[in-house]
């Protein structure tokens, strides 16, 4: 596959390259500070400087691509717009040049979902909701733009992230996942391969977790 790759520089975007380029696709990473992907070179990754956040910049970076994958995210816990501002631009960029597939990484925490347990449905989330209520709240914004798309899209939820190996085991639900409290990034990274050419998980949102 040919995939294009937003904020390949972060936890889980270093762990879709990596991943992506071991199963043989073609991977275009877009950062803006190239010295920050230490990946060797590789005949197939093509690290481009560019602004994720200016369709015009950003859509020839996604022609002829299979799918683009999504892991903006912002640190820390203050104001931040980062999230919905990338989901804008990535939209926009993908509707210039026909790219329908995108799979762009959520948060868990940011929702209340079916298969919560009593403790993470009434305490854990509604106190992260308040610690954590600026990046929260451009999740939220950000999920609203990419299911409002009308492109052939894919959002994963996980929760707390974490740097453990990659092993692939972990569990998937449309509802949450039932004591999912943390997963791997590189888990993470392998759940939104897997889905990329699964046409069962277009318009779907999917909780992923140890």
């Amino acid at each position: 596959m040919k995939l294009t790759v937003l904020g390949a520089t972060g936890g889980v975007g270093r762990q879709v390259v990596l991943q992506a380029l071991k199963d043989g696709d073609q991977v275009t990473a877009v950062v803006r500070d190239p010295a920050r992907l230490p990946i060797a070179d590789h005949p197939a990754l093509d690290v481009v400087r560019g602004d994720v956040m200016d369709p015009a910049t950003l859509a020839p970076l996604l022609v002829g691509r299979d799918a683009v994958i999504s892991a903006l995210g912002h640190r820390g816990r203050g104001p931040t717009t980062v999230c919905a501002d990338g989901a804008r631009s990535l939209v926009a960029a993908a509707a210039q040049v026909g790219v329908r597939r995108v799979l762009v990484v959520s948060a868990s925490g940011a929702f209340i979902e079916e298969n919560d347990d009593l403790v993470t449905r009434r305490l854990v989330k509604p106190l992260l909701g308040v610690v954590l209520r600026e990046s929260f709240a451009d999740t939220t914004t950000m999920e609203a733009v990419i299911r409002a798309s009308g492109l052939d899209w894919t959002i994963v939820r996980p929760p707390r992230l974490t740097d453990g190996p990659h092993t692939g085991r972990y569990r998937t639900g449309h509802h949450g996942v039932r004591r999912g409290y943390t997963v791997a990034r590189a888990d993470v990274a392998d759940c939104l391969l897997s889905l990329v050419d699964r046409s069962e998980s277009v318009g779907r949102t999917i909780t992923v977790a140890r």
